[in-house]
């Protein structure tokens, strides 16, 4: 196990030359470190924007009606301790592109249908595009770039139904 440190935290990687190499299905028991056992929470996302001031003003409407309360300029946080985080964007960057490399979209789970409906008029009236679709599975969905591209989804998903397949 090699172990290394951040912020006084101490995590484990296995030793590569420990994996096991055979088939599949000629393994019948496997070994998992305690820290690899754990499942992980996703606490932050850092979201890099080429315009400060669109980018508060976008997230600033947005960000309340998901359960985002902002802690400080620049850092929002939910109840469930998850982290957004804003930077601007250093000069000569390029924007994303749809299916290229880095973050292709946030996805929120949305309680219910008419919420997704209420957050579509909300921000159209403030101006932003905003897509409303609904699907044959019972799910509505809202799609909407932020003033750099990045694509923000806001969508309810009938019990049964999983946000990605």
């Amino acid at each position: 196990m090699q172990t290394m440190t951040r912020s006084g935290l101490k995590f484990g990687f296995p030793d590569p030359t420990s994996f096991d190499t055979r088939p599949i299905g000629q393994i019948t028991t496997v070994s998992v470190s305690e820290n690899s056992a754990l499942p992980l929470a996703l606490d932050h996302l850092t979201i890099v924007s080429r315009s400060e001031e669109a980018g508060v003003a976008f997230y600033g409407l947005l960000l309340p009606h998901l359960g985002f309360s902002r802690v400080k300029p620049g850092i929002w946080r939910n109840p469930s301790g998850l982290y957004l985080q804003f930077r601007t964007a250093a000069d000569g960057t390029h924007d994303y592109e749809r299916y290229g490399p880095g973050l292709n979209h946030l996805g929120f789970a949305a309680p219910s249908p008419a919420f997704v409906e209420s957050l579509h008029q909300t921000v159209t009236a403030a101006g932003y595009v905003a897509r409303l679709q609904r699907f044959g599975d019972g799910t509505v969905a809202l799609f909407l770039p932020d003033p750099d591209g990045l694509r923000v989804e806001v969508s309810y998903y009938p019990e049964g139904v999983p946000p990605v397949d």
